[in-house]
């Protein structure tokens, strides 16, 4: 099989990389592909960028270069509620946009496309004590405040992570007819800490290799 993961940042693409076996770079478009092993699959691992037109951007271009079995998004979001906490991976079961709006459409849906883009979960290769599965929506902003979490709920009550790519990926491969799977890392929680921006820093300097490893333990066993 092969699969490509796209990630948003420098900080995220060097968590990853070390799960691959023997990787070496590749150029699209201006674009540095890495790719190599994971188990026996092919694999392709892209830092896009931030934001929802570099990660449309992004995932065209991997889908494009590689054509991949399997798209899968990986990263941080923000937790979305009490029940969520910083090191939790939460694994998508439907992604959306939470800062899009057209006349005469529910909020979040593109024309065109559903208001929640489906995800694979894989329930068997991806489990554990930390793991959640729920809705991750995506915007154009780093939130920084309850009150900001409060406004998504109004829009999608069971949100578990918010982040500022994964519902354009999740769009480009829908559009594309590509699986796709998303599970981010908490790394702040907004919705009930005073200071989350400290705390989104704090959570790199000891960031979980071992939650992105369940990357690796769901790549080897597909």
């Amino acid at each position: 099989m092969k699969i490509g993961i796209i990630v948003a940042m420098r900080k995220e693409l060097d968590l990853l990389l070390p799960l691959m076996e023997n990787p070496r770079t590749e150029e699209s478009h201006g674009t540095i592909m890495h790719t190599g092993k994971i188990g026996n699959h092919d694999v392709a691992l892209m830092e896009c960028g931030i934001g929802k037109v570099n990660a449309a951007i992004g995932a065209v271009t991997l889908i494009d270069a590689f054509h991949p079995d399997l798209v899968i998004n990986t990263g941080v979001a923000a937790g979305a509620g009490d029940n969520v906490a910083v090191m939790d991976a939460i694994v998508a079961t439907d992604v959306a946009h939470h800062d899009f709006w057209c006349i005469g459409e529910e909020w979040g849906r593109v024309p065109g496309c559903p208001r929640l883009f489906p995800a694979e979960t894989y329930s068997e290769a991806v489990d554990g004590e930390n793991v959640k599965r729920g809705l991750i929506v995506s915007g154009e902003l780093f939130i920084t405040s309850r009150s900001e979490v409060d406004r998504i709920k109004e829009h999608y009550p069971d949100v578990l992570a918010i982040d500022m790519e994964s519902a354009a990926i999740a769009q480009t491969c829908h559009q594309r007819g590509v699986p796709f799977f998303c599970m981010r890392v908490i790394s702040d929680t907004p919705w009930c800490h005073h200071d989350n921006s400290r705390q989104y820093e704090t959570f790199w300097e000891d960031a979980p290799r071992q939650s992105f490893a369940l990357i690796k333990k769901l790549i080897s066993t597909l």
